[in-house]
This record gives C-alpha cells, structure tokens and sequence, in this order.
C-alpha cells in the first residue's frame, strides 16, 4: 500500500511539467502568427511616423540627398509653420471641407441606402450605376466637375440659365467665396456611393421582426427609424464617420485638379499646405510639421469617437 501510494503522484507530476512546455509553445505560436504582422506595421507605418517626426526638427531641403546632412534646428520650422498665416487659413477651410462632405455624404448616403433597402424593380441596377462616382479615379472626376462648372461654357451655369434661375454666370471656381463650397460639392457627389453601400450593408443585417413589432406597437416611420434603425446602425455609422473623415481631412488629389488651391488661397486645406511647402518651396522640413498636424488630428479625433460611441454602446445595453 505505501509503494502503491508513494507511486500515485508521480504521473501527476509528470503531466504538470509536460503541460507547462505545450502551454509556451502555444504562446509562442500564436505570436509567429502575429509577427508578420506586426513587422508590416512597424516597417511601414512605424518607421515614417517616427521619420517624420525627426524630420519636422530638422533643416531638410533637397541639398540633404546630396550631402546626406539634416542639421536640427529645434523648433525653427514649427514656429514658421505655426506663424505662416496660411496654414491658420488652411486649419479654418480644412474644418469647413471635413465637415460639410461628412455631414452631405453620411445624410445622402443614409437616404439612399433607406431607398434601397426597399426591394423594388431594377433597385440593383440603379444601385450599381451610384457606384460608378466612386469608382472613377478622383482626379478624373475633379477634371470633369472642372469643366462642368466653368463659368463660361459649363453646363451647369448653362442650365442654370435655361431654367431662368441665375441672372448672370456663377463664378463657381473663380470666386474666394464660392470655390470652397464647389470642392464641398464635388467632395460629397464622389463619397455618396460608399456611405451607401456600407450604410446599406448595415440595414440588410438589422432583423425584420424589430420593424414588425415596431409596426404592431403604433410607431411610426420616423419613430421607427429612430428607435430601432439608428441605435442598430451605430457601429456601422462609426466606421463610415472615422474612414471619411480619415479620407476626407487629408485630402489632396482633390483640390489641385479642381482649384490648385486657389483663387487667392480660398482651397488651400492641410494637405495643399504640405505638398506646397514640401514639394514647390522644397523645404521638407515644415511640409513634415504640417503633416504631424494631420496625423495628430486624424488620431485625435479617431480616439475621441471611438470611445464616445463605445461608452454610449455600453449605456445602451
């Protein structure tokens, strides 16, 4: 009996030391599997960021690929940046741009996608030619909208005039006061096809017996749609809201095919800045701290969002 019992834990031990290696080697395989991964971030996005960064204290112009010679000058070029009173101009038409193509592609995207979700004939057709504005490469379509809204021979002014609504051309692109609302414009006609997709994938997932309940309870459209539709729509509301504003507050391509900018600075947003100081002025030095600027905002706002909808998600369950 004691040979018997001195002999029992034994095996029990032996287990416990054999489990203790699989459990390392799952360990260690499940981060080779996160690896590669994390090598990609690191390598191209990692390093840029930090790159860029060193270069906004540094005197970098194209003389640095000869020489291979960036001198730190402190906080030189962000005083310059910060004291150029175009890149407060630029801050201020950024926000306008942000906000009026966030708030015209989510609500026009959002009606369409309701539209859709109405099954009715031919709604897949009419779907997929919405779809040809996001398709097309944005600076072809910045080149067509260009030519529409020429003040002279654009069909829209010409329109405009046959249905006896303007008295004179509307200087769409030519004027400070209207350029900006033209790009807005533009900006919104290409981002509705993809609020609208996504906002209707999001519709196609929410149960039909909520509507009938809803239906059977006396609430109305509107009550329905508020009550029901947008509390479920909410996280695809969050990714169609932080993945525009990601595309639409850096926006370059945009700008210079349809107004360079111009006229007298009206255009010029955060990422016309930087590419002008950085590839017309060539001082890459203070195109990188205007580009700092936009990651900064970009993140911000992206942190902010994500946990306010995540803390109003939570209060809602």
């Amino acid at each position: 009996m004691t040979t018997i019992s001195e002999t029992t834990p034994k095996p029990m031990a032996r287990t416990a030391r054999a489990t203790r290696p699989t459990r390392a080697g799952n360990t260690l395989l499940r981060w080779c599997f996160v690896a590669p991964a994390v090598l990609y971030m690191l390598a191209f996005f990692g390093y840029p960021l930090v790159r860029n960064v060193i270069m906004s204290f540094q005197h970098y112009t194209p003389r640095t690929y000869f020489t291979g010679q960036a001198p730190f000058n402190g906080l030189d070029n962000w005083r310059a940046v910060f004291d150029n009173p175009l890149f407060t101009d630029s801050l201020w038409h950024t926000l306008l741009f942000t906000v009026g193509s966030l708030l015209g592609q989510f609500v026009l995207g959002l009606a369409l996608a309701v539209f859709f979700s109405r099954r009715f004939r031919l709604s897949g057709i009419a779907r997929a030619v919405l779809l040809l504005p996001w398709l097309v490469p944005m600076v072809v379509s910045s080149v067509v909208w260009r030519k529409l809204l020429d003040q002279d021979t654009g069909v829209i002014n010409t329109l405009l005039a046959d249905l006896h609504l303007t008295d004179s051309p509307v200087l769409w692109l030519s004027s400070p006061n209207v350029a900006l609302l033209s790009a807005v414009l533009v900006n919104i006609w290409i981002g509705i096809p993809f609020n609208m997709v996504i906002l209707y994938g999001g519709l196609q997932e929410i149960p039909r017996d909520l509507y009938e309940a809803a239906s059977l309870d006396g609430a109305g459209a509107w009550r329905t749609f508020r009550s029901v539709t947008l509390p479920l729509l909410r996280p695809v509301v969050t990714v169609v809201l932080v993945l525009g504003f990601m595309s639409t507050v850096k926006i370059l391509d945009l700008i210079l095919a349809l107004t360079g900018g111009g006229p007298a600075d009206s255009t010029q947003t955060l990422g016309t800045v930087t590419y002008q100081l950085s590839f017309l002025q060539l001082d890459f030095g203070q195109g990188a701290v205007v580009g700092n600027v936009l990651i900064l905002i970009s993140t911000v706002f992206a942190v902010l969002y994500l946990r306010a909808n995540r803390s109003d998600f939570g209060q809602g369950k």
